[in-house]
């Protein structure tokens, strides 16, 4: 399993690489409605990893911000999905917030795992 320091490099980098890429084709990516929606979807990809690296950051200098950094990542992805298109920032919103669902879902089943084996 990787460490917080290697996760915590390799989110900032899928970050500057989706970044780059979705503003490099922010023209195909509004040029339809179907290419909008994708646009959305690639911006609450930038919402996962920015999420992954600012946690992988509280994790490692022990400060604690709770919804800050959830706040935090949305708003810097919503922007990114606004230099593509208005309706991306709206298709973002709706992606993240499946996302931090999901996310949440399995933070708790891993948490039951673990206090599981540290009862036995």
């Amino acid at each position: 399993m990787a460490g917080s320091g290697s996760s915590m490099l390799y989110s900032f980098l899928l970050f500057i690489i989706i970044l780059s890429l979705q503003e490099m084709y922010r023209g195909k990516l509004a040029s339809s409605e179907l290419f909008t929606i994708l646009g959305g979807f690639i911006s609450s990809l930038l919402f996962l990893v920015l999420l992954t690296f600012i946690g992988n950051f509280q994790e490692s200098s022990g400060i604690r911000t709770g919804w800050g950094a959830v706040l935090l990542a949305e708003f810097v992805a919503l922007v990114a999905a606004g230099t593509v298109h208005r309706v991306c920032i709206t298709t973002c919103f709706l992606f993240s917030a499946g996302l931090l669902f999901e996310i949440n879902k399995l933070s708790g089943m891993m948490l039951s795992k673990s206090e599981k084996v540290k009862r036995h």
